[in-house]
Formats: C-alpha cells, sequence, structure tokens
C-alpha cells in the first residue's frame, strides 16, 4: 500500500511537470512537481500553483484532488489507523501465564461476576477471566483484572490451564455455558463449576451437563426486593402479634425534623426505636447514643399513645401501611417481583414503557406525571426493577421529590453504583453483583453466608434474673435487642421510665436478631 502510495506521488509529480511545460508553458522542476503532488494528495494546498488553463491540466489536477480526498478519509482511517492501533496497542493474552495454578476460571466478565472477582482476589485466591470478545477483554485488562483472549469458545478451556484451576465458573448465555461445562467434564476436570442461567427452566438442563450448581442472580435479588417490601413476605418482628397492645409502624426523619442529628437518648421518643434503616443497612444495636441520620427510616415499636407522640416529635407521619406497591420496570426482575407480591395477596400496579400484559400504566417512570397516575404518594413503596443502572439512578431523584416519605426500593446492576443511588434517596439497593459475588465466594471459600440483621423475631424472657436491675443496666442495645415492654400482672405495658428496676415476677417482651437473643436468654439461665 505505501509503495503504491510512492509511486502515484512521483507518477502525478512528472505528469504534472510534463504538463506544466508543454500545456502550460511555465515550465516547473521536478522538486516543485514533486511538492504540488504532496500538496495535493494531503489537502493541504497548492503552494505558488493554484489556477490552470488547459482542459488536461485541469483533469490531472482535479482527479489528483479526489484521490487525496479518498487517501484522506479512507485509505487512512480504514488502513493505516487499524495498523497504527494493531502496532502499539497493548496486545491481549492468548494463553495463561504458564505458572498458573488453583485459579478460578471465570468464563466471560459481567455485573454478575465484578464483586465475586473481588472478593476471591480479597482472599488470596487467584482468578482468570476467559473473553471470547477482544473489546470486552481489553475493558478486563483496563480494569487490572487478569484475562485471556479466546477467538473461539471451544478452545477457551485450552488456553485457561483448566487442569490446574479449582474452580470454573460459567457467566455467558445459556448455550454458551453448557457447551463450555461439557467440554470441561470431557477433558476431566473434577473441580467445582458453578453457572449462572438467564432462563430458571435451564437450571436443570445445565447441572445434568454437568454442573455443580446453576444459580438465577436475578430471581434471586428480585426475591430479596420483595421480601424487603411486604411483611407479609418477610414478616418484620415475628411474635410482636402476641404482646397486646404493641405495634410496629415506621417513620423518616426529614432534613429539617427536630430528631434530625440527635442521639436516641437526646430525642425522647417514648416509643422504643427497634431499627434504623440508612442506606440499605438496618441497624438493631440501637443503643441511647445512637445517632438519627437525616434521611433515615425509624422501626418504632409502642402502644398507640407512645406512637402518636414520637410522631408528633419528629413532626412526621407514619410510612404507609395499606395501599399498593409500585413496580417500575417490567423485564425479568420486575416480573419475579410481581409475582413473589401477588402470591401473597398484595396489590401491586406496574409502569412499563409500553402497554402489554400485566402492565397498568404505559409510560416512562422517568416523567413524574406517570408517576402521578400512578398514586405514588399514596403506595407502600415503589420498587425500580430498571434494567440501566443510569435510569434507576434518576428515577430516584425524581420519586424522591415526589413522594418524599415513601421507600425507594432498587435494583442496580453493579455494585459500584449502589453509593450514587443511595445518594439520590434510595432507602434500599440491592445489586445483582454483590448478591451473586457474595453466595458465590462463600462457596468457593468454604464460609457460611452472614446473616442479615433484619431477621429479627419478638420472644418471651424471663425477668427472674434481671430483678431489681433497671433497663439501662442489662445492655439489650449493645446486644442487638431492644426491650419492647414488662408483662406484669398479666397486663403488657411499656416501660416508661427506664430507671424503674424489674420484678422477678415480671415478663420481657425481647425483639432482636438470633445471635442477640441467644445472649440475652443465655443471661437470664446462668
Amino acid at each position: 500500500m505505501f509503495v503504491a502510495l510512492i509511486a502515484f506521488l512521483f507518477v502525478a509529480a512528472f505528469l504534472y511537470q510534463v504538463g506544466m511545460a508543454t500545456l502550460e508553458g511555465k515550465p516547473r522542476s521536478f522538486l516543485d512537481s514533486l511538492a504540488w503532488a504532496a500538496e495535493t494528495l494531503s489537502t493541504t494546498g497548492y503552494g505558488a500553483d493554484s489556477k490552470w488553463t488547459h482542459p488536461a491540466m485541469v483533469a490531472l489536477v482535479i482527479f489528483v484532488q479526489f484521490v487525496g480526498v479518498f487517501l484522506v478519509f479512507l485509505i487512512i482511517p480504514i488502513v493505516l489507523l487499524p495498523f497504527l492501533a494493531a502496532r502499539f496497542e497493548q496486545r491481549v493474552p492468548r494463553v495463561a501465564d504458564e505458572h498458573l495454578a488453583n485459579h478460578v476460571i471465570v468464563f466471560r466478565y459481567g455485573p454478575a461476576v465484578e464483586s465475586l472477582v473481588q472478593r476471591l482476589d480479597a482472599a488470596g485466591v487467584r482468578t482468570l477471566v476467559v473473553e471470547t470478545d477482544e473489546e470486552q477483554a481489553r475493558r478486563v485488562i483496563d480494569a487490572k483484572q487478569a484475562v485471556v483472549y479466546s477467538p473461539s469458545e471451544e478452545d477457551a478451556l485450552d488456553v485457561a490451564r483448566i487442569h490446574k484451576a479449582r474452580a470454573v465458573v460459567a457467566n455467558g448465555r445459556d448455550e454458551e455455558n453448557a457447551a463450555l461445562i461439557l467440554r470441561a467434564r470431557q477433558m476431566g476436570f473434577r473441580g467445582v463449576i458453578y453457572a449462572f442461567v438467564e432462563d430458571p427452566a435451564h437450571r436443570k438442563p445445565m447441572e445434568l451437563a454437568g454442573a455443580t450448581a446453576a444459580y438465577t442472580p436475578r430471581h434471586i435479588v428480585a426475591a430479596a426486593l420483595a421480601a424487603h417490601a411486604s411483611d407479609r413476605l418477610s414478616p418484620r418482628l415475628p411474635g410482636l402479634e402476641h404482646a397486646a397492645g404493641l405495634m410496629r409502624r415506621e417513620i423518616r426523619v426529614a432534613a429539617d425534623s427536630p430528631l434530625a442529628g440527635k442521639t436516641l437518648e437526646e430525642a425522647q421518643l417514648g416509643a422504643i426505636v427497634v431499627g434504623r434503616w440508612w442506606r440499605s443497612h438496618l441497624e438493631t444495636r440501637c443503643t441511647r447514643d445512637m445517632r438519627i441520620e437525616p434521611g433515615a427510616i425509624l422501626e418504632l415499636v409502642g402502644d398507640e399513645a407512645a406512637l402518636a407522640r414520637a410522631a408528633q416529635r419528629a413532626k412526621a407521619r407514619f410510612l404507609n401501611q395499606e395501599g399498593p406497591f409500585i413496580i417500575a420496570g417490567f423485564g425479568e426482575v420486575g416480573r419475579k417481583v410481581h409475582e413473589l407480591l401477588t402470591d401473597v395477596g398484595e396489590e401491586v400496579r406496574v409502569i412499563e414503557r409500553h402497554e402489554g400484559p400485566g402492565v397498568d400504566i404505559a409510560g416512562d417512570v422517568l416523567d413524574s406525571s406517570v408517576l402521578e397516575r400512578a398514586g405514588v404518594r399514596r403506595t407502600r413503596g415503589l420498587i425500580l426493577a430498571l434494567d440501566s443502572d443510569d435510569s434507576t439512578l434518576f428515577a430516584t431523584v425524581i420519586a424522591r421529590d415526589a413522594a418524599p416519605d415513601v421507600p425507594v426500593i432498587a435494583r442496580v446492576n453493579h455494585g459500584r453504583n449502589l453509593e450514587n443511588i443511595h445518594r439520590a434517596g434510595a432507602d434500599y439497593a440491592l445489586s445483582i453483583s454483590d448478591v451473586s459475588g457474595e453466595m458465590l465466594s462463600s462457596r468457593l471459600l468454604g464460609k457460611t453466608t452472614r446473616a442479615r440483621d433484619e431477621h429479627r423475631r419478638v420472644v418471651r424472657l424471663s425477668g427472674a434474673h434481671f430483678a431489681g436491675r433497671a433497663v439501662h443496666d442489662l445492655g439489650f442495645g449493645e446486644a442487638g435487642c431492644s426491650l419492647l415492654a414488662v408483662e406484669r400482672d398479666g397486663t403488657v405495658r411499656l416501660m416508661d421510665d427506664p430507671s424503674v428496676p424489674f420484678d422477678a415476677e415480671d415478663v420481657l417482651w425481647v425483639c432482636g436478631t438470633a445471635e442477640g437473643i441467644r445472649k440475652m436468654s443465655a443471661a437470664t439461665s446462668s
């Protein structure tokens, strides 16, 4: 190509020299003619020569001009730039390091494995991503992650040193994963193989193909979102219904609330604070020095009068306990959330861009008027099941402005976006990356999945061991528990004065996590 370009340059210069001497009567040296040819081909100008009279010369000039434009706009982008990119761009590895061993092979990078790779790296377990897309492989390199590129799926395991690997995680399309798993087993790999599946119906066939286990991370996220939304799916305080006269309610602490920034001791709410929701985290250790963050949701337990006083002190109204849930987005996650909620009898309204079966409001959730039509202010919660994290972020901002007191529950793809979505106003956000990462890293590292603090219950404890001692002396908050009330002479009542000591015949109604209740139960039996 370059030889032909140089040859054309010299031929054009020679023709120009001859034409100027014979047709225009203006002789030029070969160097002048060569300069003209170079200027014309590169489209930079003509110097002293800019006008010709003979038709043949005009035709020659036009021809060379078009060749120059062709070179600049076609040849250079198509030939020169790719050549330079291939010459100087970092080469993607085509085979794994020969010393790599006891590693985890991750087939195809994506949101479902982002957190997993980070967790394994933090635990000192090496991971190797196998990519069949070169551009994606380069993005993995940019993320400082070990990767090999295999243009052929058939060779993907050969270049990844599978005979030295400890495990394989298949994150491609279902058909790609099945083929990869079958190939791995045919090659004699006996380690664990975990597969992510897009269609839940493919879980069993994937296991028949040789997968140790198959997971549907989107459905797991959907189940977690639905459980957080609905008390029917996941009762918040099971056992509270047996404590006569006690109720559970929630309030959001606005930025201008008298409680914002105060400690529980300073707030003097009257009702019992059993939890504080703040950016997807439930704080169950509700000690006197726990600070009330603006925007946090406080879980309160008390009788009707105590709850009313607490709401008045906070200058807030209770979050809705009646009404529908709104689901924005009716893809795989949205449909599963809808199915889970309707199965337990919850009322649900679906917002989706286009009309279709199961869609109640056709429109864009990023349009505040669509939320108004859906009755967002009267809903028990807005569940964002959108495919794009950017859309989820913007929808959170719009929803928080339209309905400040309505809980916003969000599905997120990438764990790195959780912080921004919380800043936008989401009360509870869960990423596919974090869910699958925690689940698989626990399996691969031989650990148990951590218990979540929101799994609490209400129990009755004997007060005999605490006789003569007051609430503040017992360390309920430090143990992750809250003393709700005391049953004395058959009557359940709040402990209005925490300095009043218990009687030996008292029965204590306590709310807490399994671990917290275990500690307090051990104290009563010691």
